[in-house]
């Protein structure tokens, strides 16, 4: 029975250095959701005026593009795709989640595909996939990592445009919707066409006061289409991010409740057999002193 107690001991003590871990990331993964929802919501706003500002330069350009952002490349280069996952684990489906969904759209695209991967973990996964996979970036651990790793993004993009090797880039991400739950949600994001010109020039302007670009057309331009893909990248990563660490504290939420379940039972079962034990004691002292007075009398 000793050793049975022992062991409870030992399970019981286990279990509630575990819970000490669980609750330590809880409230780490708590305190990270607060910076990167703000910068989300924050990121949407100036999206939001980088679109309108691109939108007031197009429909001062005319009906034709003022630039040509490398229009007249061949067609026949690969779709580059960008997967934002994770570095670190317990955070349930979330990378799996979003490698299937880049899998599957991916398939249905016309042409090969080369995939960027953010995060160890969603690369095993695109690898494991067969996708044909170019390159592998750091996930950042705050918002103020991310402007480095967008811009390392940008350049690698940037140059396998350049030679032609890339026609179009793709971001896939977990998009938060409401507490831990998200989404997979995909963005073209190259190349800047016809299309997404005549979808911008035609957003309504919110005021009655219609702009005017200042400082010239194309300089202007060009600025805002710089701005437009860094905030594209930006807010991919930290909405990934914001999803990663509420699946994280969801996670650990779950994991402490079981935890607490868990402890109950085995103390439970510890007085239980210590008690038991204690009433086997006290009734061989009782025994013992019912024959030592049989013996007497």
């Amino acid at each position: 029975m000793s050793n049975t107690t022992a062991s409870l001991r030992r399970k019981i003590g286990g279990a509630g250095d575990l819970q000490s871990v669980v609750r330590t990331m809880k409230a780490v993964a708590a305190s990270s959701i607060g910076q990167y929802e703000k910068s989300v919501t924050a990121l949407a706003d100036y999206y939001r005026t980088v679109e309108l500002g691109l939108g007031a330069c197009f429909r001062d350009s005319g009906p034709a593009p003022p630039i040509a952002e490398r229009a007249g490349k061949a067609n026949a280069g690969a779709i580059g795709a960008v997967v934002f996952g994770s570095d670190q684990g317990l955070v349930g489906q979330f990378n799996d989640v979003v490698a299937d969904y880049a899998v599957k759209v991916l398939a249905a695209l016309p042409a090969k595909a080369e995939v960027w991967a953010v995060g160890e973990r969603v690369h095993e996964r695109l690898a494991d996939a067969g996708l044909p996979l170019k390159g592998l970036f750091t996930v950042p651990n705050s918002v103020k990592a991310i402007t480095p790793l967008v811009g390392q993004i940008l350049v690698e993009s940037e140059a396998r445009q350049r030679h032609g090797e890339v026609t179009e880039l793709h971001l896939f991400y977990n998009h938060p919707t409401s507490g831990a739950v998200y989404a997979p949600v995909t963005q073209r994001l190259l190349p800047l066409d016809e299309s997404w010109r005549r979808k911008l020039a035609e957003l309504p302007w919110p005021t009655g006061n219609l702009p005017e670009v200042m400082g010239g057309g194309i300089a202007t331009l060009r600025a805002l289409i710089r701005e437009y893909l860094f905030v594209s990248l930006f807010r991919a990563c930290a909405e990934s991010l914001a999803s990663e660490n509420a699946s994280r504290l969801a996670a650990m939420q779950r994991a402490d409740k079981n935890i607490d379940e868990l402890l109950e039972d085995l103390n439970r079962t510890f007085h239980r057999l210590r008690q038991n034990g204690i009433d086997e004691e006290l009734f061989d002292v009782i025994s013992g002193f019912e024959a030592l007075s049989a013996k007497k009398n």
